[in-house]
Order: structure tokens, then C-alpha cells, then sequence
């Protein structure tokens, strides 16, 4: 048996660099550190899998799969790449050479998660900061359509709420955590004061809070309202953890802008900052890397030979649910889920390449499978975490899997050749 410490979890995007794991016959055993969310997610590499790819549900050989993959990528007409937050920084850019290299739409799963607030940025901009600014300094820490409790376990312990500093020593003691939902949630039932807020009406709230920042009390507001205002300009440091309680809401990327105005006009009176509360393992890591590579985070269209971008247009939902995509290749299947039906439908329709870890897959049945590595088990790698800051992942078992960049840049070269 080998112990490994300081080991990094994708299994969120708080990306928890400080397990203890145990490797033995078996596999990856967590033995410290461990979350909910990382307890089954290291425990899933115990099982059995069928390491085999596949064509039309037969079991093939790793050239067979490869083969039909550049076949019906050589066929297509309208393909589009979709997923890679849980890929690594070479799988991502390998995704994105293939894109070019096909004249293909390359979206991750912001596209169905944060997107809005990423226009939102595009547009406004934001005051931002690390997690380790944040667990050094915030004094005030707003939880605003996030359940932090249940989406990121570790993160009020490591980063926002209990971790004593030298600025606040008494960890927990020292701050004050808030809540603003629609419901009250196990991280609100752990807050100082929690703020409920009525569906669909946060951006009401966010306008009436920039009034009263402003100075101008219009008579509308509540005594709760009131006081939320006052907490945020009289603390030391503050932050806002937004979710997609916020991103996702009717007004997308409108409350985004105005929740982002708000924390600009904050720093008139104190320091306050804005974080996304990321869900999946490397999602940021893929906006960073279609960034550099194409000057675009999520959504871009390569069918003219040069990066496009259009939210809406060239995501991937909406591009299945136009019926604008003849084939799909599928890097990660974990958001398939959010597509709507007719998007779902439309995908069942068309020959899809999927490429994923060997459990992700084994329910699953589409028309070529190809089993890969899991970065941070298998491969070393480099994921993200929620604040854009990297973290190096770890190899620790060895595996006959090929990776997705390998899978990804193998294909890049049938293209080429």
C-alpha cells in the first residue's frame, strides 16, 4: 500500500488540494479530507469497470473506435464539441485544435451553468479575488443563490467561513455569514442571518440594495433590506459567492450585471468582491483555455476558419435544439442531463463520439464509446479551481487507458495527415 498526501479532488470546483489517499490492489481508498462529494467519487475506481471501447454497443478494439470516430467526423458537415470540465489543460487544448481542424463548434458545460454571468462579465466587468484573499480577510460573506453546503461541502470550512487567519483569528467568530435564497438551505440554516428572498425577484432586491448604497431610501425598501445594506458597507472586507440560483434565473444575465454593479459600488465604502460559485471539477479551466486559444470562453463557432462567438447561437443546446448539428463528440457526459428534451432528442438522432471515464460510461450507450483516463487518478494534469487559480493533479494508479488529449490529438492527426 502507497499513501499519497496533498492529493488534489475534481469532484467540485473548490478542487481540495489537501487529501490523504491510500492506493492498494483495490485502488484509490480517501482516507483524510474527503467530502461527501469526494468519498464516491475516489471510491467509484474501486469498482470493475469495462475498460473496452465500443461501436454501436459491440465491444472493438481502441483503432476500430478510433477509426469510425474520424469517419464520421471526416462526414460531417455541422459537427460540435461539447463538455471538458472534466478534462484537464492538454485534453482542452487538444479539443480546441480539433475544432479548428474541423470547422467545428467547440462549447463547454458554462454554456448551461455560468454562462450568463459570463456575459455578464464580458459586460460590466467584476471585482474579484482569490479564495485565499478571502480566507485571509473577508469579514462578511454572502451567500446569494448557492447552497455551498450541499454544491462545494469543503468550502465554508477551507475558504469563507471557519478558517482562522492572520486577519481574523478567530475563524468563525469573526465573521459574519449571510444567506439570500428563495428557501431557507442547509448553508442558510448555518448563517447569521438568513434573507429570503421571493422567486424571481433578485433582481428587484439588487436595485433596491443599489439605492440605498447610493444613499437614496425610497421608502421601498424593508427594515431587513435595510440592514443587509448597512452590513455591507460598514464591513472590513465583504464578498458575494453567487450561484445559479442568480445565473440561472429569468433575467440571466441582467441580475448577473446589476449583482456585479452592486459590488463596484461597494468598494466606494469598503472592499468588496464577487466570486461564481463553480460546480463542475475544471469548468474554469476550460473557459481559460478557449480564452487563450480563441480569445472566447464557451461557444465558439470555428465553420468559417476563425473563432466565433455568439452565446445562444453557437451553444450547444441551442444548436441541438435548432437542429444545426449533424455529430456530436461528447468530451465528459456528465451535463448531458441539463440539455432540454428537444435537445436531448435531437442528440439521440445523430451518430455522438463519446469519450469519458469507464463508470461515466457504462450506463450509457452512443454510437462510438471511447473509455479514457481520469485526470488526477490515472493522468497528471492541471485543473482550475472556482477562482481561475491552477492546481496541479497528481498521477497515482497506473491505468492502460489512454487519455482524452491523447484520443483528441490522434484524431488531430488522421485530419492532418
Amino acid at each position: 500500500m502507497q499513501r499519497f498526501t496533498d492529493v488534489a479532488c475534481t469532484a467540485c470546483g473548490c478542487v481540495c488540494d489537501d487529501l490523504v489517499v491510500d492506493v492498494d490492489e483495490h485502488g484509490v481508498v480517501p482516507v483524510a479530507g474527503a467530502c461527501r462529494l469526494a468519498q464516491p467519487w475516489f471510491e467509484q475506481f474501486q469498482k470493475p469497470f469495462s475498460s473496452t471501447p465500443q461501436i454501436k454497443g459491440r465491444n472493438c478494439s481502441h483503432e476500430q473506435a478510433m477509426e469510425e470516430a474520424a469517419r464520421i467526423l471526416r462526414s460531417s458537415h455541422a459537427p460540435l464539441i461539447y463538455g471538458l470540465s472534466q478534462s484537464s489543460t492538454g485534453g482542452q487544448r487538444a479539443a480546441v485544435e480539433l475544432a479548428d481542424q474541423l470547422g467545428a463548434v467547440i462549447d463547454t458545460t458554462a454554456s448551461v451553468c455560468h454562462g450568463p454571468s459570463i456575459v455578464a462579465i464580458q459586460q460590466v466587468g467584476e471585482s474579484t479575488c482569490t479564495l485565499g484573499e478571502i480566507k485571509q480577510r473577508a469579514d462578511l460573506v454572502i451567500f446569494w443563490g448557492a447552497n455551498p453546503a450541499v454544491s462545494h461541502p469543503r468550502h465554508l470550512e477551507r475558504y469563507s467561513a471557519d478558517p482562522a487567519s492572520e486577519f481574523l483569528p478567530n475563524g468563525r467568530g469573526d465573521r459574519t455569514v449571510v444567506v439570500i435564497d428563495v428557501e431557507e438551505t442547509e448553508t442558510a440554516r448555518a448563517a447569521d442571518l438568513f434573507h429570503r428572498v421571493e422567486p424571481g425577484q433578485d433582481f428587484e432586491l439588487i436595485w433596491r440594495l443599489r439605492s440605498l448604497i447610493a444613499g437614496h431610501d425610497n421608502g421601498d425598501a424593508t427594515s431587513a433590506e435595510r440592514q443587509l445594506a448597512e452590513l455591507m458597507k460598514n464591513c472590513r472586507y465583504g464578498v458575494i459567492f453567487f450561484g445559479l440560483g442568480i445565473a440561472q434565473s429569468h433575467l440571466g444575465h441582467g441580475t448577473v450585471s446589476g449583482l456585479l454593479r452592486l459590488v463596484a459600488e461597494l468598494n466606494a465604502h469598503t472592499r468588496f468582491t464577487a466570486r461564481r460559485m463553480r460546480i463542475p471539477g475544471d469548468v474554469s479551466g476550460a473557459d481559460s483555455v478557449l480564452c487563450w486559444q480563441t480569445g472566447y470562453p464557451f461557444a465558439v463557432d470555428f465553420s468559417r476558419k476563425y473563432p466565433r462567438y455568439n452565446p445562444d447561437e453557437f451553444t450547444a443546446n441551442e444548436l441541438l435544439e435548432r437542429h444545426d448539428v449533424d455529430v456530436c463528440l461528447l468530451v465528459g457526459i456528465e451535463s448531458v442531463s441539463e440539455f432540454s428534451d428537444d435537445a436531448r432528442d435531437w442528440l439521440s438522432s445523430i451518430p455522438v463520439i463519446a469519450l469519458d471515464t469507464p463508470a461515466a460510461l457504462w450506463d450509457t450507450q452512443y454510437h462510438v464509446q471511447i473509455p479514457t483516463a481520469t485526470y488526477g487518478i490515472h493522468e497528471p494534469g492541471t485543473a482550475y479551481r472556482m477562482d481561475e487559480t491552477p492546481i496541479p493533479l497528481r498521477k497515482l494508479v497506473d491505468t492502460t487507458l489512454p487519455s482524452d488529449e491523447q484520443v483528441l490529438a490522434d484524431l488531430c492527426r488522421r485530419f492532418t495527415l
